[in-house]
């Protein structure tokens, strides 16, 4: 079984690989009865960004940790998309959806850290 920080880190590789918007990390190990670790979140305008950001997270993860989703539901609307490694809950939103359903807003008392990416334009 991978080391939690090694799924945390692939996690957000695959993110990053799709161009994930707004990536959080929610730190529950301080915090009492939750059901995980960690969560991971992040969003996408469109549900196909969604969908991609979900395959890739994944894709990186099988590839760099050997480990495989354990559970996973949302591809149907693709508007949020969950992947549950134990550990580690992965969260991807459409953004719209993130913003109505405000997990960080759920879970005040545990450590949250923005993850900040800048992402490069090419311009022509």
């Amino acid at each position: 079984m991978a080391k939690t920080q090694e799924l945390i880190n692939a996690v957000l590789d695959g993110m990053i690989e799709k161009k994930a918007q707004n990536i959080v990390k929610i730190d529950f190990k301080d915090t009492r009865n939750t059901v995980t670790d960690y969560f991971m979140i992040c969003e996408a305008a469109i549900d196909k960004q969604v969908e991609a950001i979900a395959d890739s997270v994944e894709r990186f993860v099988r590839k760099q940790t050997g480990e495989h989703v354990f559970h996973k539901e949302g591809y149907e609307n693709a508007e949020w998309i969950i992947l549950d490694y134990f550990d580690v809950v992965v969260h991807v939103f459409r953004s719209e959806f993130r913003n109505a359903y405000g997990l960080e807003d759920l879970w005040a008392d545990a450590k949250i850290s923005k993850i900040d990416v800048k992402y490069s334009s090419i311009e022509n």
